[in-house]
């Protein structure tokens, strides 16, 4: 199995969680190929981030949503398809958790593996 970030970044964001303040978001587009198939999968981690070097992600605040998982392999025209859908897969699934993210505040720069 091969398991690629195809994208990544922090964000300022807001949430509680178990009871726990949360003031920051990780961020993910992630592919998975195994077998002759890719699934294409966005994730959200909410951490605590109290002070500006705080970047341990917890992952008990973890959302995902699986956006495609078909026969084939990992493509840029994929991967650009599913990196146009991350901001407004990632507010869904930071909404289901009472959450926001700020996408005008990132911690980092974004990663991608293209």
């Amino acid at each position: 199995m091969k398991v690629i970030d195809v994208y990544m970044q922090y964000f300022a964001a807001d949430c509680v969680f178990n009871e726990v303040p949360r003031h920051a978001a990780s961020v993910k587009l992630t592919a998975t190929s195994e077998e002759g198939m890719i699934s294409y999968e966005v994730s959200v981690s909410f951490f605590p981030h109290n002070d500006p070097e705080d970047f341990a992600v917890s992952y008990d605040a973890y959302f995902s949503k699986l956006l495609s998982q078909e026969k084939g392999r990992r493509t840029k025209k994929k991967d650009e398809l599913y990196l146009s859908m991350v901001r407004e897969t990632a507010d869904e699934l930071a909404g289901s958790a009472k959450g926001t993210i700020d996408w005008e505040d990132p911690l980092i720069p974004a990663r991608y593996d293209r």
